[in-house]
């Protein structure tokens, strides 16, 4: 067990998931819950992100041979896609406050693509493709993530208090900046590989 990778890989997630800045449409949405069923609601779409998570983590690879995608492509869309949605967590657009709703929202948009997005599925993909290897790693790293972000979200009431608008913004794009760096890295990653296929590296 290499914990470092562990380390890495699950705080690349949990900066993707963005627990912080979910947190206001997580309360938007379950506002007109009490609180018994907001957590219900909240545990139970968590668990359904988890498994759509996991159902890419391990068919990763057999889902990039059907396509008939290389490593380098998904490395570059990677780091690309990664790249666009930490700019926007460092600017952020004004949110639209969400339509209130009485139904209970069933795995959109709570589970899927708040959690499980498509940043996240991409970069368990790009892990199970690359080093298949280490899979008792990436699913610590992905249980690491997804711990921490139910964690944040079931008590995402005291920690707006706590925290207040200002304080989760600023964790928010501090989170964009680190998401930052490693967008780019995978790119880079991503680039040196296709050099490398060519034979030019």
């Amino acid at each position: 067990m290499n914990w470092s990778d562990v380390f890495s890989a699950s705080v690349t997630l949990l900066f993707i998931m963005d627990p912080f800045g979910n947190m206001p449409i997580f309360h938007s949405v379950l506002k007109k819950f009490d609180f018994k069923q907001r957590q219900k609601i909240i545990i139970r779409e968590l668990i359904i992100a988890l498994v759509i998570l996991a159902l890419f983590l391990y068919g990763g690879t057999a889902f990039l041979g059907f396509l008939g995608l290389e490593q380098a492509s998904l490395n570059i869309a990677g780091g690309i896609l990664l790249f666009l949605i930490a700019i926007k967590m460092v600017f952020p657009a004004p949110r639209i406050e969400e339509e209130e709703a009485d139904e209970d929202p069933f795995i959109v948009p709570l589970a899927m693509p708040l959690v499980a997005g498509p940043s996240a599925i991409a970069v368990l993909i790009l892990l199970s493709s690359t080093q298949p290897d280490k899979m008792v790693e990436w699913s610590f790293a992905l249980l690491i993530a997804w711990g921490l972000s139910t964690g944040i979200l079931l008590f995402s009431g005291l920690l707006m208090k706590f925290l207040g608008s200002r304080g989760s913004k600023a964790l928010e794009r501090l989170m964009g900046l680190l998401l930052i760096l490693i967008a780019v890295q995978m790119f880079l990653d991503g680039f040196r590989s296709y050099l490398t296929e060519l034979g030019v590296l």
